[in-house]
């Protein structure tokens, strides 16, 4: 079965843009890795355009109901945490309005700063309020899961309430000493729907139907699937 066509679209182009990167990767958990992903890497106006229509039809295809009203929509700000997470918060909302303008052209964005602002406006949120306001969380990947914490942490003290995450890539690998997934423990820990624009198994599949991966590197990648693959 092929990928839906923004997924495939989104796979091609971080491959293209070396965004997506096969080899060996040592990662900070100390694992070697057959492949690394890092949305830092989406700097080019394509790719980030790629990165941006992949999130809106994420969030279109897990967070919307079958109607078309914007009253209907389970959230109301799209939330980036600082640094990664303002452009792609940014770019994710745009790329909503362009998708469907009368359902999502009223959808707001804001994101953090490291550190409280004492002159000016002041206090840690730019952008749109939180306080009452529905707010799903868009970042580039969950590793430990401590960084999306923090997120949940600042959108609650602010009032808000955390609708959901949205990140460009599930691992899907088990954390040291577990046997569950960082995303699967925050989807227990929050109650909260947690998803990927890609996981591990779109990325094999789409490489097997594309000729980006040399078949050594396919091996590599099922072989560490096959010893770190996530129970969750």
């Amino acid at each position: 079965m092929a990928l839906e066509s923004y997924k495939e679209t989104f796979l091609q182009a971080a491959l293209r843009g070396r965004c997506l990167r096969l080899g060996t990767f040592e990662l900070k958990s100390k694992r070697i890795s057959p492949y690394f992903f890092n949305a830092g890497d989406f700097y080019r106006a394509d790719l980030l355009s790629a990165l941006a229509t992949a999130y809106a039809h994420t969030i279109h295809a897990h967070f919307s109901s079958s109607s078309s009203s914007a009253a209907d929509l389970p959230f109301d700000v799209i939330f980036g945490p600082a640094y990664k997470g303002i452009p792609l918060a940014t770019a994710a909302t745009l790329a909503l309005a362009q998708l469907d303008q009368a359902r999502y052209g009223s959808v707001e964005y804001s994101f953090d700063r490291k550190e409280a602002k004492d002159h000016g406006e002041g206090g840690s949120i730019v952008g749109a309020p939180l306080k009452g306001r529905r707010v799903l969380i868009i970042d580039d990947v969950v590793s430990a899961g401590t960084a999306k914490r923090q997120a949940i942490d600042k959108i609650r003290a602010e009032g808000g309430i955390v609708a959901g995450i949205v990140v460009a890539l599930d691992r899907q690998e088990t954390l040291p000493d577990s046997q569950g997934s960082a995303i699967g423990e925050l989807r227990r820990e929050y109650d909260i729907p947690i998803v990927a624009i890609l996981n591990l198994e779109d990325i094999i599949h789409g490489l097997k139907s594309g000729v980006f991966a040399t078949e050594d590197q396919l091996k590599a990648i099922e072989d560490y699937r096959a010893k770190y693959g996530a129970s969750d």
